[in-house]
């Protein structure tokens, strides 16, 4: 699934096809009704960017595309005439510039709305902090964890929130409690203030280093998969058998150390 960092990738992507140009064709398809990206031609692209898991692209005529990736979109760029790399059949979103053409692949969310809704958008508004702002509020994220209706949650869960925190799916949910020592399934009550604080900023930490733009003092690489996809392998730190097992609604398997996350709850 495509997470913050991805997304943030995609922004950046397409902002170098888009901004500053006018759209020339548009055009979508299902599933689900389409929006009517006719609106859009003619008008020129003011922006492009990231918000937690959604892309928003901005026009000078008022409107806005939003997008969500879900399991399997993705957004590419091409040259026109260059053949794309994915079927036509899997085509949400064709948007033609000057010099390019911009193609959602596989988005099941793509919708056409006014700017200035953005602000009341529910898909928008009920969203978190972003981890990947600049002006990233790690103490109303804490307070959002906070929230009486998540105690009960595991921390697993409550970490992929996006109305708590903007960002985080399933990559940088098992590297984050990996790094913070935190097993998937303490209830996020029976975690103090420090420990919460620790597992915002470790995924804060992640997340800019994934998009080549770090923190302060910490290192710009891609940062390494310590338990993601390793379900059985050992331990790159303690050399311990990886276990897994399904966690949430969400069918995917959470992965974990046994020794460097102690305490099993369950």
């Amino acid at each position: 699934m495509p997470e913050g960092d991805s997304v943030y990738r995609f922004a950046a992507l397409l902002r170098g096809a888009l901004e500053g140009r006018p759209v020339l064709a548009a055009r979508s398809h299902g599933p689900g009704p389409s929006p009517r990206v006719e609106r859009i031609v003619g008008a020129t692209c003011t922006g492009v960017r990231s918000r937690g898991k959604n892309l928003v692209i901005s026009f000078d005529n008022g409107l806005a595309l939003r997008g969500h990736l879900r399991m399997y979109g993705a957004w590419h760029v091409y040259a026109p005439g260059e053949p794309w790399q994915l079927p036509e059949r899997s085509m949400r979103l064709a948007i033609e510039v000057p010099g390019a053409v911009v193609v959602n692949f596989n988005a099941p969310e793509i919708e056409l709305i006014e700017e200035r809704a953005l602000a009341v958008h529910r898909p928008l508004a009920a969203l978190g902090p972003d981890l990947l702002d600049d002006s990233f509020d790690a103490e109303e994220a804490l307070r959002r964890l906070r929230d009486p209706s998540r105690a009960g949650l595991t921390v697993g869960d409550a970490i992929m929130d996006q109305r708590a925190l903007a960002g985080v799916g399933n990559i940088w949910k098992h590297e984050t409690l990996f790094r913070c020592r935190v097993h998937p399934w303490r209830r996020v009550g029976e975690l103090d203030d420090t420990t919460l604080m620790a597992l915002i900023l470790k995924a804060q930490e992640l997340l800019r280093a994934s998009t080549r733009r770090p923190l302060p003092g910490m290192p710009a690489a891609r940062p390494t998969m310590y338990v993601y996809g390793r379900t059985g392998m050992p331990c790159r730190r303690c050399n311990t058998r990886l276990r897994s097992a399904p966690q949430g609604l969400d069918p995917r398997r959470t992965t974990w150390c046994p020794r460097c996350q102690p305490g099993d709850p369950r």
